[in-house]
């Protein structure tokens, strides 16, 4: 049996039996899923021998690319030790070093840790504490606000507060009612105006909601710069210190989702760094073991943690778990990637590489179906249009982005585009000749998707 039909074998027997994620799985008649069998550093390897350039760090969890030999070596040597136990009623070692040493790095005052296993979990969890924590108040605030364009997770409580109609919409009638503000999304700006002038504008609405609506909201949440599902659109910094701002006015929580750009994707190791803030919940996860287990976390302050430390008869008790809750394995995963980013000056190095990947860009800046290129760290888009000067989309029946899906596997990269959004952001580890070949794989695939 050759290398091909092991390919071939790996699909079928995937297609008789897997319901893959976020997918149309009709689509899989045309283009098979891919079966990999191994990978190392940012390039995935399939049954064929043929190698991939994973420019999306599989669903942006890996930072230091694949089958890092010390997150690897942490991992075999704690499950030789320790695999896993409740964190109720018990603790160990990785739970307890690791809220260590994120309270030494997330901003004042956040403090305290508390662990679930996934983005969607962490979202969930802060917006319970957020809403519970008004109940002990004596306040009940039973609505959240967010911005237009967001995404915060697949659970219901998650998926309320999000707004991409993609995901959204199906479930309207088992979801809580939500307040969407219009968001700062720079695309949308007038030409010469800039991010940061764009940004201070949009933040009326924002204003203008708080107003209304704060005394009957447990939090404003938001994704710090970049709303990641929601086409890689980004705003300026600006946009959070003034929210943090106006959030202290009117006595409402901020929840900072950073589950996606957290751990330096923007250039700093948090986002909301960037606007010197510090949210009352910051969601981490993806990143947090360097793509290896899931895991996260909800950091909020000593504040909100004493609201809820009483007696046990007055039931003040955050009741929330989830079995897996601060696993020893993933615990010892992000201990080892937070030892990687002590170990040299990884932030400088995302400033420097992305940089370098707008820069491979640089021949789509005048191409007439590209509205925009935007980045911020490591994170960049290319945002396909069929008019340039009055960013007219292409039909999204049409699927153009799946086109350039596909033309780039033939040059050796995966990329997974957002609709017409074409986005790259590729382990840290990424080189300058991997990154020429990522973003010119793309940049040919562009020019055949946008012809007729």
């Amino acid at each position: 049996m050759t290398s091909t039909d092991h390919n071939t074998q790996w699909a079928e027997r995937d297609l008789a039996h897997v319901w893959h994620p976020c997918t149309q799985m009709k689509d899989h008649e045309s283009l098979p899923p891919l079966p990999l069998r191994s990978a190392r550093g940012v390039w995935l390897e399939d049954f064929n021998g043929r190698r991939y350039i994973d420019a999306v760090s599989s669903w942006w969890v890996n930072l230091f690319g694949h089958s890092h030999p010390v997150i690897a070596e942490a991992l075999k040597d704690q499950i030789d030790t320790l695999d896993h136990i409740m964190l109720a009623g018990m603790t160990h070692g990785p739970a307890v070093e690791l809220a260590e040493q994120l309270a030494q790095l997330v901003p004042d005052p956040l403090t305290r840790c508390f662990y679930a296993d996934n983005g969607s979990a962490a979202v969930e969890a802060a917006l319970k504490m957020s809403f519970h924590y008004w109940l002990h108040q004596g306040q009940t605030r039973p609505r959240f606000i967010s911005l237009s364009n967001s995404y915060h997770g697949e659970t219901l409580g998650a998926l309320a507060v999000g707004d991409v109609p993609l995901y959204k919409s199906t479930y309207g009638p088992l979801l809580l009612d939500n307040i969407v503000v219009p968001g700062p999304d720079c695309y949308e700006r007038a030409e010469g105006v800039s991010w940061e002038a764009h940004s201070r504008a949009a933040f009326a609405a924002m204003e203008a909601t708080l107003a209304e609506h704060a005394h009957s909201a447990s939090a404003v949440i938001v994704e710090p710069l970049v709303q990641c599902a929601g086409s890689m659109r980004m705003y300026h910094p600006v946009y959070l210190k003034l929210l943090r701002e106006a959030c202290d006015r009117y006595n409402i929580h901020l929840i900072a989702d950073e589950i996606a750009v957290g751990f330096g994707r923007t250039g700093t190791l948090f986002a909301c760094e960037q606007a010197d803030i510090a949210p009352d919940f910051m969601c981490l996860s993806k990143g947090i073991t360097g793509g290896t287990l899931p895991l996260s976390v909800v950091m909020t302050s000593e504040a909100i943690y004493q609201a809820f430390y009483d007696d046990y008869p007055t039931m003040k008790a955050f009741l929330h778990s989830h079995s897996y809750t601060g696993s020893a394995l993933a615990c010892r995963a992000a201990l080892a990637t937070l030892s990687l980013f002590r170990a040299s000056d990884v932030l400088a190095d995302v400033r420097a590489k992305g940089a370098a990947m707008e820069a491979a860009a640089a021949p789509l800046r005048d191409h007439p179906h590209v509205g925009d290129i935007r980045r911020h760290g490591m994170i960049m888009a290319i945002e396909l249009v069929q008019d340039r000067a009055t960013k007219t989309p292409f039909d999204w029946t049409q699927r153009r982005g799946r086109r350039i899906h596909r033309h780039a596997l033939t040059e050796g990269v995966l990329l997974r585009p957002l609709g017409d959004v074409v986005y790259f952001m590729p382990p840290y580890v990424i080189n300058q000749d991997e990154i020429e070949q990522m973003v010119g794989a793309a940049i040919r695939g562009i020019d055949l998707a946008v012809r007729d």
